[in-house]
């Protein structure tokens, strides 16, 4: 919310403090947040009475920094009452977090998170995480994929290597991450990481993927023109699942392999059900490319 849009004011909602949060002001910034972060990190939230966001991340990042236990402090500085340091750093809109180590910003972000962003957020600040802390960060890329953010995914899985580089399934999820955004070549770097026996439903997926790139056309009219004059023209079907696969169309690359397999389940020593089992490994086992497809796929061959 932007400083200055102002509905209005209800009361602001806030947990109940503990030791580790507390309301700071202008006159006890250098004390409470400056000079305090020399010995630990300190989280500054910066927010307002009228702020319906902030009354949302507020409770969050309290539990947060209570449940670290001392690894962090909270200081809360309502921006009406205290301007002079918001306006310092620049605070355009509230909520705005930002983080203090050794006297300096290190970090921050604006906008109310999930409480599971807020933590992850939090965990970078207080060391290297621990086993518990690395499976919340690979849930919350995998939640992140699910939605489609990419972004927010990739950051996560990088928190969660920097802390294991050998981790699995978060190489898993940031070569998946790379693919989602396009970047193979970002993907085939990640996976190469990775042991070549590591099993990862996510690596495996990656690897498909790759594979399905490499061997693709590198364009499709001439195909679709072949098929526009005649559907049952197998190879051009076929060379064009292959292309839209490369794309990272696999739902179109699965419907094209099904219709050659439905005209004839053997065609070309039963090329097309394995390009269409590489076509379900590559979109993950829970998609729904591979969900219906196999259904689809078992319907023909057992029909």
């Amino acid at each position: 919310m932007l400083i200055g849009e102002k509905p209005a004011p209800p009361a602001h909602a806030s947990s109940s403090k503990g030791e580790h949060v507390k309301d700071g002001t202008d006159a006890t910034f250098m004390a409470d947040v400056i000079e305090a972060s020399k010995t630990q990190p300190v989280i500054v939230d910066f927010w307002a009475t009228w702020c319906g966001p902030c009354r949302q991340l507020t409770p969050a990042l309290e539990k947060v920094v209570s449940a670290a236990n001392g690894a962090v402090k909270l200081v809360k500085i309502d921006v009406d009452a205290n301007p002079g340091f918001a306006g310092q750093l620049r605070v355009q809109s509230i909520p705005t977090v930002y983080a203090f180590v050794d006297g300096r910003p290190v970090d921050a972000f604006q906008g109310a998170l999930p409480e599971s962003q807020v933590k992850a957020f939090v965990e970078k600040l207080t060391g290297p995480a621990g086993p518990s802390a690395i499976d919340d960060l690979i849930a919350l890329g995998k939640e992140s994929l699910e939605i489609g953010d990419v972004g927010g995914a990739a950051q996560a899985f990088a928190q969660a290597l920097q802390t294991d580089p050998t981790n699995i399934p978060a190489l898993g999820g940031m070569a998946r991450a790379y693919l989602l955004g396009g970047d193979l070549e970002g993907a085939a770097e990640v996976v190469a990481m990775a042991p070549a026996d590591a099993k990862d439903p996510d690596l495996d997926a990656a690897r498909a993927a790759l594979a399905l790139a490499e061997d693709a056309p590198s364009e499709t009219a001439a195909f679709e023109k072949r098929l526009a004059a005649d559907a049952d023209d197998h190879e051009a079907r076929f060379e064009l699942a292959k292309a839209f696969a490369g794309m990272g169309r696999l739902q179109d690359a699965a419907d094209h392999l099904l219709t050659i397999i439905a005209r004839d389940r053997s065609w070309n020593d039963d090329a097309a059900r394995k390009q269409l089992l590489t076509v379900f490994e590559a979109a993950g086992p829970t998609s729904e490319v591979a969900k219906q497809g196999r259904r689809k796929l078992s319907t023909i061959l057992f029909s």
